[in-house]
């Protein structure tokens, strides 16, 4: 049974996060004892991870689209490493269409080893921040400016997979969003060697949206943040679908929320990895935005990851 993220995560410490820290404390003593004692497996072939601490929708896999054909551009051999998850074909179908050498594995260790040896010379480790068996080249850790931390505690009492203070082995952090000079000053005290950069997404096919009044569909991690995108380009959002990350949608359950949208003559609009889910319904009325990744100072990044070969 697939749940949304509750409400009280993103939100100041309240009670719910309180009577929550006892499991929050086993947690963390979980993840310690995890980096201390887990034998790490390291890799001839450089081994870029992009992960996250607060637990989705943060922009990670885009992020790895955007390196991964970067780094294709300036003459490396990229590929894609992603564990098997039945539920997250959605996102293997969106990384699909726009880079084609994605390797999925039920193991990410065995993964790398198979990308190894069919000959690529870069390996993008999409999520996997938390595997502590491998020992990466470079460590990369996306936020969302609407998120950030959460409540800054870590699960079950708030959304984070490990402390902020994970930071230390960290090289890069991309923040989605706006300059945000507090957070920065924040992790820069818990690592004062990190890279930050800043990423933004660019909406491809937004004029066929205008003038039209949106029903808005969005089962993936942070949906406000689609929801949001949405409003900032000056579209008319009218009624909102929120679902769980990674929700299994159902034929009748989509026809449904087509019919509903036709009574008011609503355009149905979707995420693009939402859409992936829907496509072989073949269902008529229901559109996609759109959507790619920007990452300011891009060639200082690719320096950084040219800095591993040395």
């Amino acid at each position: 049974m697939m749940l949304n993220k509750p409400k009280f995560w993103d939100k100041k410490i309240g009670l719910i996060s309180i009577v929550l820290l006892p499991l929050s404390f086993i947690y963390n003593l979980i993840i310690f004892f995890k980096k201390k004692f887990t034998k790490m497996i390291k890799f001839e072939t450089p081994i870029i991870c992009i992960g996250n601490i607060y637990i989705g929708g943060t922009g990670k896999t885009p992020t790895s689209i955007f390196l991964a054909n970067e780094l294709k551009k300036i003459g490396k051999k990229p590929a894609i490493i992603r564990k098997y998850y039945k539920s997250h074909t959605d996102e293997y179908n969106l990384i699909r269409n726009y880079f084609k050498n994605l390797i999925i594995n039920n193991d990410r260790v065995s993964g790398l080893l198979e990308a190894k040896n069919n000959g690529y010379n870069i390996l993008i480790l999409d999520d996997g921040l938390q595997d502590y068996r491998i020992k990466k080249s470079l460590s990369i850790v996306c936020f969302n400016q609407n998120q950030l931390i959460g409540n800054g505690l870590v699960l079950p009492s708030g959304p984070l997979r490990e402390s902020l203070s994970s930071l230390k082995n960290t090289n890069i952090v991309i923040i989605n969003g706006k300059n945000n000079l507090s957070f920065e000053e924040k992790i820069l005290k818990i690592n004062k060697d990190l890279n930050i950069f800043y990423s933004s997404y660019k909406p491809m096919n937004i004029d066929q949206f205008k003038n039209k009044k949106l029903l808005a569909i969005a089962g993936i991690g942070n949906p406000e943040n689609f929801f949001q995108l949405l409003k900032e380009n000056n579209l008319t959002l009218k009624k909102k679908r929120i679902f769980p990350d990674h929700y299994q949608f159902s034929k009748k359950e989509i026809q449904n929320i087509v019919n509903e949208a036709k009574i008011d003559n609503y355009q149905i609009i979707m995420t693009e990895k939402d859409y992936y889910k829907i496509k072989d319904f073949k269902i008529e009325g229901i559109e996609y935005l759109k959507v790619s990744i920007e990452i300011e100072n891009i060639e200082k990044i690719l320096k950084l990851i040219e800095e591993i070969y040395d």
